[in-house]
């Protein structure tokens, strides 16, 4: 399989963000990533953002927002035009994946979603977590959720997909390659309430994850860390250099031996 472009969400170095948004993203660039998923903008405007990604060679491959509705649109899609991404990513909580009829209502606003945001050349995309892959009626909610909203892409948290190691994950990557444009990859001990580690250094089985997808559809390889008992920035360079190194991801710099 083609490598792709590597990114990082960085929602996984939000704390340092806060503080010096632009010194992250240098660190980001240095460490040879090619794109940066958006969660927030820590205070700066999307233009300003833009500038500085494009100072240091990044792309925005995409952003994390609340959901887009008829009366957020027109900022939802100012924003990604100034940054030059075409995926929006949002998600919901636990509580809509308790019974189908709760799924077949947030599917629907993610389904209207899509089609305000498709005439203006953006996708809407769902980002999961692991209640998504708890069973309902027999069948894992996301299954049930990406039916009732054809036009929605997947964002697939392969980590969280896994459900603590009750889920197949590759098999659900193959299942549904065609529509699977970005994978988020994070890497831990498969143990509820336990912090993240660098992606190669816990149990998710990454290579056959990422072997899994279908090239000719796959766009971004998304880093993202939640939480992590070491420190993040370390693990955010060891993520990229385990991804790169091992010819799963495409950086900008080669990794050194």
């Amino acid at each position: 399989m083609a490598m792709k472009p590597i990114s990082v969400q960085l929602y996984s170095l939000r704390e340092r963000a806060a503080k010096d948004f632009a010194a992250v993203l240098k660190d980001v660039s240095d460490m040879g990533y090619v794109g940066v998923e958006t969660a927030g903008l820590h205070g700066k405007t999307a233009g300003e953002v833009r500038r500085i990604l494009d100072d240091l060679g990044l792309k925005c491959s995409s952003a994390h927002v609340k959901l887009p509705t008829r009366e957020t649109l027109g900022e939802a899609v100012d924003t990604a035009g100034a940054l030059g991404y075409r995926h929006v990513i949002s998600g919901f909580g636990p509580a809509e994946f308790v019974s189908r009829e709760k799924i077949r209502a947030a599917a629907a606003r993610f389904e209207e979603a899509a089609h305000l945001l498709k005439p203006h050349g953006l996708r809407m995309g769902y980002h999961n977590h692991w209640w998504e892959f708890d069973l309902v009626e027999g069948r894992y909610g996301y299954e049930w959720f990406l039916e009732a909203c054809p036009s929605v892409f997947s964002q697939l948290d392969v980590y969280w997909a896994r459900n603590f190691g009750k889920v197949d994950t590759p098999a659900i990557v193959r299942k549904h390659a065609r529509n699977l444009p970005l994978l988020h990859i994070k890497d831990g001990p498969l143990v509820k309430d336990q912090p993240h580690v660098a992606v190669g250094s816990g149990k998710a089985d990454v290579a056959s994850i990422i072997q899994a997808a279908d090239e000719s559809v796959l766009e971004w390889i998304v880093v993202e860390l939640d939480a992590c008992a070491t420190d993040m920035t370390e693990a955010v360079r060891g993520s990229y250099a385990y991804l790169v190194k091992n010819g799963l991801a495409a950086g900008r710099k080669p990794v050194r031996t």
